[in-house]
């Protein structure tokens, strides 16, 4: 016997309701005395118990009765013993001293969905998607929706434990908070059959169970809200096109960098890093081409991905860099190096070989600045500087910078101005030939008559027309300008020469470039053979398929096509080989004499460029030990202040007589 358990007793007792009433009754109701005694009950509470009618049994033997004495709840959830998947709802009211009478209902899930909808709906205003019942042992009862929604059938997922359908995190919240803080919701992460993951929230109710607990829980499918909400986490902090984070994102880094810096006396370096001729590349291969390039910029950009390392896209082609724990401006300056030489390898591309560079800013804190926004703008402004100098380079933020980009906006104004008012004019340096000694040609350069700074220098201005966009108009001025002057040498009774233009790079990649030219050539009557167009080795390099067109186009049109500032890009043979270059131009570095590995590159490129069937010329040749070199190495021409410095048009009247 249990504890507090007595022998039946024979003793008639007279029960608080008639037999008849109480065999019309459709609840199950039992009468029991305190020691667990059966007294009576209706054949609902019998059949429930899988007995025949009233017997020498006692309750205890279908359940802990002394649960529901001891309990100040007015109902528990109970197991009837041998029957482990067998729960009812039991109610204990006290009809005299010493009986008590029991209402049970078998636990129905499906009878009780709709109230426990009700119950919940009631609470939330919202819908409920699943109901389950559940103890550590596992699933005892689900509704078909529940089953569904993790893609199992019913009898599939009365076999799993509850555990088994969330992750190990959500494991952890269900075992320290949904079974310590019932009744109120909690989101979890689900595991469907099929391995897919879901979201859900879920609020269960407890139920004693003879002092195991079995749990009672409504469930909300909430994977389309977790969806949407990390997708506007992601748009908020992420850049969709490289899936790098944003700028919002870098600068919520970037202030919690600064102040760990700031407590633990540490610097740091933001990197202002932009691509050159982008532009150009976009406006010239399209925007998807573009945003393609972006792709693979931000790929390469995660290579560099390190634990002090942050990287996100600002904009464009604009991104940002973040290193923390920089000991001085050598190690700053060391990263972007890094990068340079990164991007100088090349991008396929849909099958397009892309050269591109990178002009790189730096800012240091706290030398440059202590708040976010300070670290970006003087980076900014150093990336600016050194983009309009020099491009594929970098430069840390120095105080005189602020004034110089001050300066540079006033210029910026300025030489919008100046075409329209007349203070451009076109110098022409002689080149000669080196087996006759006479005048082969004429480069045009630019020059800017400023009518208060007097002459300022090309480097100092055509940068910032390329920045500006201001570049198309001076370049179409100077190529209608050269021809014109070219074709009134001609009319004078020069002997013709072939005069040559630069073509910046967002000039070469304009659209409609050959049909401008040939109009230019049209209405100025000078014949194509005269006119070579002048493009720097790296736009050479940076698309192999639309740059190979281009010149095809030109040269079908009779232009000459010269590589200009050969050895200080992206050398390649291949392309020498596949495009219709005329004439390799050595750069003028190579002619420093003092270094002696220049000479056995001057020699090599003469050499290539001859098997090659091109002409070469040397520029920057400024004394007889040049020039003497060139001659023995058979170069074919040269140009510099050895021979002529850039003249205007009225000075060149002696020369032109020895063509």
């Amino acid at each position: 016997m249990n504890k507090g358990r007595k022998t039946m007793s024979n003793e008639k007792i007279d029960l608080p309701f008639l037999q008849k009433i109480l065999s019309n009754l459709k609840e199950a109701i039992l009468f029991v005395r305190a020691d667990g005694e059966i007294l009576d009950g209706n054949q609902s509470a019998f059949s429930l118990l899988n007995k025949n009618g009233p017997s020498q049994e006692s309750i205890y033997d279908y359940f802990n009765f002394e649960l529901l004495m001891e309990s100040d709840e007015s109902h528990l959830l109970l197991e009837l013993k041998d029957r482990n998947d067998y729960l009812i709802e039991v109610k204990c009211i006290s009809a005299t001293e010493d009986v008590y009478c029991l209402i049970m209902n078998k636990l129905s899930l499906d009878d009780k969905t709709s109230e426990i909808k009700n119950y919940v709906n009631h609470l939330i205003d919202s819908s409920v998607d699943g109901i389950v019942i559940y103890n550590e042992k596992g699933i005892i009862d689900c509704d078909p929706s529940f089953a569904s929604l993790f893609g199992y059938t019913h009898t599939e997922m009365k076999q799993q434990t509850f555990s088994n359908l969330i992750d190990s995190k959500s494991n952890e919240l269900l075992i320290e908070e949904v079974h310590t803080n019932p009744e109120k919701f909690y989101e979890l992460n689900g595991l469907q059959k099929d391995g897919h993951s879901i979201n859900f929230e879920i609020m269960q109710h407890p139920y004693n169970n003879q002092g195991t607990i079995v749990r009672m829980a409504v469930i909300n499918d909430i994977t389309e809200r977790i969806t949407n909400e990390k997708k506007i986490e992601y748009m908020a902090y992420y850049d969709e096109l490289t899936d790098l984070p944003n700028r919002n994102f870098f600068l919520k880094v970037l202030k919690n960098a600064i102040n760990k810096a700031s407590d633990n006396n540490e610097s740091l370096a933001v990197y202002f890093m932009d691509i050159d001729y982008f532009r150009e590349i976009n406006d010239t291969l399209g925007y998807d081409f573009g945003d393609n390039l972006l792709r693979a910029c931000g790929r390469r950009l995660k290579t560099f991905l390190e634990t002090d390392t942050f990287i996100a896209r600002l904009d464009g082609d604009e991104f940002l860099i973040l290193q923390r724990n920089v000991p001085d401006n050598e190690a700053a300056a060391s990263l972007a190096e890094s990068l340079i030489a990164e991007f100088e390898k090349p991008i396929d591309i849909d099958g397009y070989e892309i050269f591109v560079s990178v002009s790189i800013g730096i800012s240091v804190f706290p030398e440059n600045g202590t708040t976010p926004q300070d670290l970006l703008k003087h980076a900014d402004s150093a990336m600016y500087l050194i983009k309009e100098k020099n491009h594929n380079n970098y430069k840390v933020f120095e105080s005189s910078i602020s004034e110089k980009l001050k300066t540079m906006f006033s210029m910026d104004a300025e030489l919008r101005q100046a075409l329209s008012r007349n203070q451009f004019e076109l110098h022409y340096q002689p080149q000669k030939d080196l087996r006759t000694g006479k005048v082969a040609g004429m480069e045009a350069l630019l020059r800017w008559n400023h009518p208060e700074r007097g002459y300022i220098p090309p480097l100092d201005f055509i940068s910032l027309a390329e920045k500006n966009g201001f570049i198309l108009e001076i370049g179409d001025w100077v190529m209608r300008e050269a021809c014109k002057q070219n074709k009134a040498w001609q009319e004078q009774g020069y002997k013709p020469i072939i005069v040559s233009v630069n073509l910046s790079a967002k000039q070469f990649h304009q659209e409609g470039l050959v049909e401008k030219i040939e109009t230019i050539l049209t209405e100025t009557g000078l014949a194509s053979k005269y006119l070579e167009l002048e493009i720097t080795e790296s736009i050479s390099m940076t698309n192999e398929k639309y740059i190979t067109s281009t010149m095809q186009q030109l040269r079908k049109l009779g232009v000459l096509v010269s590589i200009d500032d050969f050895g200080t890009g992206y050398s390649s043979l291949k392309y020498l080989s596949l495009f219709p270059i005329t004439k390799l131009k050595i750069d003028k570095t190579f002619m420093d004499g003092t270094q002696r590995h220049n000479q056995a590159i001057v020699k090599s490129i003469i050499q290539m460029s001859h098997s090659l069937n091109m002409k070469v010329i040397a520029e920057g040749v400024e004394t007889n030990e040049q020039l003497t070199f060139l001659e023995n190495e058979k170069c074919d021409e040269m140009q510099g202040f050895y021979f002529s410095k850039p003249l205007p048009p009225e000075q060149l009247s002696s020369l032109l007589e020895t063509v």
